[in-house]
């Protein structure tokens, strides 16, 4: 008579499976609701402040259509016509209420849309900035995660010596170079200008890869940096002591320990290197004949045209939030090796 051996229930793992993942999902709601009371006071004092600026200007939309030589009787009637003669709070209620619904409002130099303009120059320095960004992700973290296996070698150093160089090097002086060697000399990609992807993925890519590989040196040599010195910190850690004596293998010590608790400060480094990609990069929109949101942003201040440089401010202000907003649900999703089981 043979007897067959009871298996042991899966019921056990399959419990704590769930335990972590409501675990991950209330510690990621608990990030988005504490991310969202911050944003909205943070945005109503931003906003506030962003249209007190036309005040605290002294700027008129009379005086750029006028000129200065404008009468007191003229310029009081074109402010009339654009609202300015309202009481403050008025105005700045009814411009609130156009931000609620997706209106920036009128450019005083031409008429046009804000919301028009600021997404057409906005879509061109998204697609750069996210293209850089990836590069910066794909390299930062391969350098710095191999400076870090192999720290204190000469791999580390040269690694090191490497993302320094990088890291000093403006961003239009490393466009100047690619486009005098990849467009101008070997002819591998357009020198200058702009095509959406709906004109061709490939035409696309080939236009935005320059400006972005010249926005991304900055991010690959701070996320290099912020990544191999997290890991070497980790790797001095008890718990990582801990599981080279319980005998694991280098691999699962790496990523189920070292690696996790790594990544916060390189993500954190992202939260801020993306929004400055998308509105620094004015002088790399120059040097490639791209009209972004960056120079749109510089036309703007320079021409006077206040409504439109308030446009631009609470547009930067969604992306820093919503940007952040986004890294901190991702480090919310990180649990610390030392908090978990193995």
């Amino acid at each position: 008579m043979t007897t067959t051996q009871a298996q042991p229930p899966a019921v056990p793992v399959a419990r704590r499976t769930a335990a972590r993942v409501r675990h991950t999902l209330g510690r990621a709601l608990a990030t988005l609701a504490r991310s969202v009371a911050l944003f909205v006071p943070v945005f109503l004092v931003a906003t506030f402040v962003t249209f007190a600026l036309r005040s605290l200007s002294g700027l008129s939309p009379a005086r750029l259509q006028l000129g200065e030589q404008a009468t007191p009787e003229a310029i009081a009637r074109v402010e009339a016509q654009w609202g300015l003669d309202r009481p403050f709070l008025v105005q700045y209620g009814d411009w609130f209420d156009g931000l609620l619904h997706g209106r920036l409002g009128t450019s005083w130099t031409n008429g046009a849309d804000i919301s028009s303009l600021i997404g057409t120059g906005l879509g061109v320095s998204l697609s750069v900035a996210t293209f850089a960004l990836i590069i910066g992700i794909v390299f930062g973290f391969g350098l710095g995660t191999l400076a870090a296996l192999r720290r204190t070698t000469w791999v580390d150093r040269a690694i090191t010596g490497f993302v320094t160089l990088i890291s000093v090097m403006p961003a239009f002086v490393v466009g100047i170079v690619l486009v005098a060697v990849l467009a101008v000399g070997l002819h591998l990609f357009p020198s200058a200008g702009y095509m959406t992807p709906q004109q061709g993925l490939g035409p696309w890519l080939a236009h935005i890869t320059l400006p972005a590989v010249a926005l991304s040196f900055d991010v690959v040599a701070d996320v290099a940096r912020q990544l191999r010195g997290s890991l070497v910190a980790a790797y001095r850690e008890n718990y990582v002591t801990g599981a080279v004596v319980r005998g694991l293998s280098p691999r699962r010590i790496f990523f189920r320990h070292v690696l996790r608790n790594g990544l916060g400060p390189a993500l954190a480094t992202l939260g801020l290197k993306f929004p400055a990609l998308v509105g620094a990069s004015v002088v790399t929109e120059w040097v490639f004949g791209l009209q972004g949101f960056g120079r749109f942003a510089n036309d703007s201040a320079q021409s006077g045209d206040v409504p439109a440089v308030q446009g631009v401010l609470v547009v930067s202000i969604v992306l820093v939030v919503v940007f952040n907003l986004v890294v901190n649900l991702v480090l919310a999703g990180v649990t610390p090796a030392s908090q978990r089981g193995v």
